[in-house]
């Protein structure tokens, strides 16, 4: 049913939860992980033009070992996995690249955060996925972790 599957990460504490799932999933179904980190342009673009380059090369590090402990999660699990970083804005490039691999399911994190603290986080990343996909994307409440 699934061959290709994404698991976009932010690296954040909540991503372990999320790739319980995905390795299920995968290993259900003989299935490829695809993990993508969108290193978020709007960031290093607010910076000033001096400290630009500094910015991104920190945000490429983040990146990087998100990216690392995704690969070692479904790794120890025996299942194929392929990580790529992106620089451009999250929840366009996660549909972007679920189209440039042909991906069959999105499995996403939320916080499911509301009201307030909502606006203040400018949105969800999971909620612009769901609203815009063409493909199943399976939400994972992480808001505990």
């Amino acid at each position: 049913m699934y061959d290709t599957i994404l698991a976009p990460t932010d690296g954040s504490g909540g991503t372990g939860k999320t790739l319980e799932h995905v390795v299920s999933i995968a290993s259900d179904n003989d299935a490829t992980v695809h993990g993508l980190y969108v290193l978020d342009r709007r960031m290093y673009l607010a910076a000033e033009k001096g400290a630009q380059e500094e910015v991104i090369d920190s945000l490429e590090a983040d990146g990087e070992a998100a990216l690392q402990r995704l690969r070692s999660q479904v790794e120890d699990a025996e299942v194929p996995v392929v990580t790529e970083l992106r620089k451009g804005i999250p929840h366009r490039d996660i549909l972007r690249y679920a189209g440039d691999i042909d991906a069959d399911l999105i499995v996403m994190g939320t916080h499911g955060r509301t009201g307030r603290d909502r606006l203040t986080n400018l949105g969800s990343v999971t909620q612009r996925v769901v609203e815009n996909a063409d493909i199943p994307v399976l939400v994972v409440d992480i808001a505990d972790e």
